[in-house]
């Protein structure tokens, strides 16, 4: 697929957080989160808005993706739940948000979006961030293993 930019796209113009794995069409990457230190976002690189926009096989490869990064977050740190979106209605790029969701976090139950329902745990939250490093390079292990990293 032939990689399209748009100006002025945060998603086009700059990674969308730390960069874990880089493949010809997509990338992962750890986002800055305040509060939810497992936020993964798995970022078409090509500009489109809409799922449907791509073509099955790229569906496919997009989507497996998304479920190797959650399968590692469930290995290494066990949540609660795994929330996934691909809301794009501030930024119309398509991409995937993978979050390990703990009962302890800020807004759990709630979506990570809504509003707190308890104060930060900054000793929790920290025991997850060093855990990130060896779940990092197991994802990126699990995603260079897969067909995706190949051009398409």
């Amino acid at each position: 697929m032939t990689e399209v930019r748009v100006a002025d796209c945060p998603l086009c113009e700059e990674p969308g957080g730390r960069v874990v794995f880089e493949a010809p069409d997509l990338r992962v990457v750890h986002a800055a989160e305040e509060g939810f230190p497992a936020f993964y976002r798995v970022v078409w690189k090509s500009h489109v808005a809409e799922w449907s926009d791509l073509p099955p096989e790229h569906r496919a490869m997009c989507m497996d993706a998304v479920v190797a990064v959650e399968q590692c977050l469930r290995d290494a740190l066990a949540p609660a739940k795994i929330n996934l979106a691909a809301l794009g209605n501030m930024v119309p790029h398509l991409h995937w948000h993978v979050i390990a969701r703990f009962e302890w976090d800020t807004r759990f139950p709630s979506p990570v979006w809504a509003a707190a329902q308890r104060d930060r745990d900054p000793q929790r939250e920290a025991a997850i961030e060093v855990k990130l490093e060896a779940l990092e390079r197991d994802m990126a292990r699990r995603l260079a293993a897969h067909p995706l990293n190949r051009s398409s």
